[in-house]
């Protein structure tokens, strides 16, 4: 039972804690010194974000039904039946060109099954598994193909027996997680076939894929998440990123960070108070973050100039060594996303001259006959603006352009295309390969899904905005 003072620490931090979860007081650090309190809080913070920020986002979709983009309780499927529009701001540099499919994965008490019927093989999907990490799995087109077949995704301490008609097992680090299916749209007139295939999408508990009673659940509350811009200063960051400690194991690889966080007042089971620390401690751990910052902006610089690709950024734990800054950094750009072999993200933010892209300006960007975009599936080139990383809203509601369009766009004289990236239009004959533009700073991010091994690898690069006189 709760003292008097747990609950009230509870009430003061927003706290809501899992029934299994005895949260203890929250007490002053003083075993260290401040200079190392914001060494460890800098790594702690790069190392949490990503269980966080995910927090936030899962916290709309599977907790929150009062939330406009609430898309049902966790181990049910949830349809978007259109595309994506500036309308939709939980999810920060989300894509336009697939319809998506969500579910909220909790395997705290037993596995779920997510099955999916037999899809056109010209048609793209994909299935990605995210644990709290960001870490992503997947299955669809390029790993499984597109046969009707059945697939396990199991918590990690999951031991029981894989029934014979599982095509694969997925073990998860973490107990919650999620997944987001893609199907490829061909053209607006093809949504009601979209709509089919979402329909043959399927997510059960193991007990009832098998038939068998569903064993006790154990419930949980959940505490309310940090927005984009409490998550960048609020130290009761580290609070949230204790709660969710509880759906995260510690892995191997990270008992010794475990035990330098814990030296501040973070693990499992914590409470982190800030009212609770002296004024110079707070003031280091504050200083961490903003260390923490200084080096997301600066990994962010390099992802800009192409130094590093978000390619190196996604995928499993041990494709990424962790390397939380590089993890850290795609998230808060762009969001959880697949790994390379899926799809690479090239982002497009300077133009060249390396200078950042504002609607200020008019630009054109050009692909040669030869060289446009080398994706066995589809590209698209889709505009976002600053800081907020959402879609633009525009005249002409569009927000991307991409392969589906490419009947309609002016070739140029070898066969390649010229797009006009601008916040007006560039006149009738021009506006087939039109992009609009925000009134100030904004962002393009590519996607080539299933590019070749020389995009993956970095050696196909996205040609630079040109910008008019």
């Amino acid at each position: 039972m709760l003292t008097r003072r747990k609950l009230l620490q509870s009430a003061a931090l927003g706290v809501v804690s899992a029934v299994a979860l005895t949260p203890g007081p929250a007490t002053a650090i003083s075993d260290v010194t401040s200079e190392q309190a914001r060494a460890i809080a800098k790594e702690a913070y790069i190392w949490g974000y990503a269980l966080v920020d995910d927090h936030r986002i899962q916290y709309s979709y599977f907790i929150d039904t009062t939330n406009p983009e609430y898309k049902g309780p966790w181990n049910t499927i949830g349809h978007n039946t259109r595309l994506y529009t500036p309308a939709d701001t939980t999810i920060q540099t989300i894509n336009s060109d697939t319809l998506y499919s969500f579910i909220g994965m909790d395997v705290r008490d037993e596995p779920i099954v997510i099955s999916v019927p037999d899809v056109d093989p010209a048609r793209y999907y994909g299935c990605s598994l995210f644990d709290l990490w960001g870490h992503c799995d997947m299955f669809g087109t390029r790993t499984t193909g597109n046969d009707a077949a059945s697939f396990m995704v199991a918590g990690p301490g999951w031991k029981g027996e894989t029934p014979a008609n599982i095509k694969k097992v997925f073990n998860m680090e973490t107990t919650l997680g999620s997944a987001a299916i893609r199907t490829q749209l061909f053209n607006p007139g093809d949504i009601e076939n979209v709509k089919k295939v979402q329909s043959g999408f399927k997510v059960q508990t193991l007990s009832a894929f098998l038939g068998r009673p569903a064993p006790t659940q154990t419930k949980v509350n959940f505490i309310k998440p940090l927005t984009v811009a409490e998550q960048k200063s609020s130290l009761l960051f580290f609070n949230v990123l204790n709660n969710l400690l509880q759906f995260a194991p510690t892995h191997p690889t990270e008992a010794e960070l475990k035990a330098r966080v814990a030296k501040i007042g973070i693990g499992e089971g914590k409470i982190f108070d800030p009212a609770s620390q002296s004024p110079e401690m707070k003031a280091a751990i504050e200083q961490g973050m903003a260390d923490a910052w200084v080096d997301i902006s600066a990994t962010a610089k390099k992802l800009d100039t192409g130094e590093i690709t978000p390619g190196d950024c996604y995928g499993t734990r041990a494709y990424l060594k962790n390397n939380y800054l590089y993890q850290t950094t795609a998230i808060y750009l762009a969001g959880n996303a697949q790994p390379k072999e899926e799809v690479i993200y090239p982002f497009v933010a300077l133009d060249s001259d390396g200078k950042p892209l504002t609607g200020k300006n008019h630009y054109t960007i050009r692909f040669a006959g030869d060289k446009l975009p080398p994706a066995k599936q589809f590209w698209s080139i889709t505009m976002y603006n600053l800081p907020q990383r959402l879609l633009v809203a525009n005249p002409i509601d569009r927000y991307l352009l991409n392969t589906p369009m490419m009947p309609n766009w002016a070739k140029d004289a070898d066969g390649g295309y010229t797009f006009y990236i601008q916040k007006v239009s560039p006149g009738p004959d021009k506006e087939a390969n039109w992009l609009p533009t925000p009134e100030g700073p904004f962002y393009m991010v590519m996607r080539l899904y299933l590019p070749s091994k020389e995009a993956q690898d970095g050696l196909w690069k996205a040609p630079k905005p040109e910008r008019l006189s």
